[in-house]
């Protein structure tokens, strides 16, 4: 039998209490969490345990390549998640807009962002997302930008539903958008999560708690903004990526 919500708050409780204590006594902010945080069950199951391994020979057999994409590979369609089909997804339509930023506050220009994203209805449209949760023929919940010289990106999309994902019982993901930001070579591409303020999940989520710096966890949560609405279309959220340094967005190392 699955574990309870009940104990997985317990657990969750008691990963926070460490990590505060470690604070106090001096102890730094950290950078990430840990890789085998047990209130996310399968990290303990599948997180690395061996350093990582030098490759050597051909360069070409890792992709250490510059990504193949530019003006004439990314459209303008490809940002907006509600123009891809015929038809229109249903669900409230959002505008996401921030900046890529270094950790001098620098503008990243010229960078691969992508997206994907559960539909309205909190499902994927992946064959092993079977939750019995309506498929949207007008919605595939994929999207990618190039960032501006002033480091900005923008996608238009729907807000995703929450899901069950079966980390224990009633267990629910709140709402978010994962994100992939390439880099330069694809061997350095970062993965993270964007939320949505005032989520009632947050508090019973593994995932996201397994960020226990709080500061760290309000980082990955994009804030309304009303001059990003557009009157009679969408509701703005504007989120900034910060790359590294000590405003850094929490990256998924290890779990991709």
């Amino acid at each position: 039998m699955a574990d309870t919500q009940a104990v997985i708050d317990l657990e969750l409780a008691e990963k926070q209490r460490e990590y505060d204590k470690a604070l106090a006594d001096g102890q730094r902010p950290a950078d990430h969490p840990q890789r085998d945080f047990a209130p996310y069950r399968s990290s303990v199951l599948r997180h690395p345990e061996q350093p990582l391994v030098a490759v050597g020979g051909d360069p070409e057999t890792v992709e250490l390549r510059t990504p193949v994409f530019g003006v004439t590979d990314v459209t303008e369609a490809d940002g907006d998640l509600t123009r891809q089909h015929a038809g229109e997804p249903l669900g409230e339509r959002i505008t996401v807009s921030g900046r890529l930023l270094d950790s001098g506050g620098r503008p990243v220009r010229g960078q691969l962002i992508e997206l994907w994203q559960a539909n309205a209805s909190g499902r994927y449209a992946h064959q092993r997302d079977q939750h019995p949760a309506p498929l949207d023929p007008h919605f595939t919940g994929v999207g990618r930008v190039l960032t501006g010289d002033d480091g900005s990106y923008r996608f238009t999309t729907v807000k995703p539903g929450a899901y069950p994902w079966r980390n224990h019982e009633n267990a629910w993901r709140p709402a978010h958008i994962h994100f992939s930001l390439f880099g330069t070579a694809f061997t350095q591409r970062l993965v993270t999560q964007m939320y949505f303020p005032g989520d009632p999940l947050f508090a019973y989520d593994p995932i996201l708690r397994s960020v226990t710096d709080q500061q760290a966890r309000d980082r990955l949560v994009a804030r309304y903004d009303h001059t990003l609405s557009q009157p009679e279309w969408s509701l703005g959220y504007h989120w900034d990526i910060v790359l590294d340094g000590p405003s850094a967005t929490w990256i998924e190392e290890g779990r991709r």
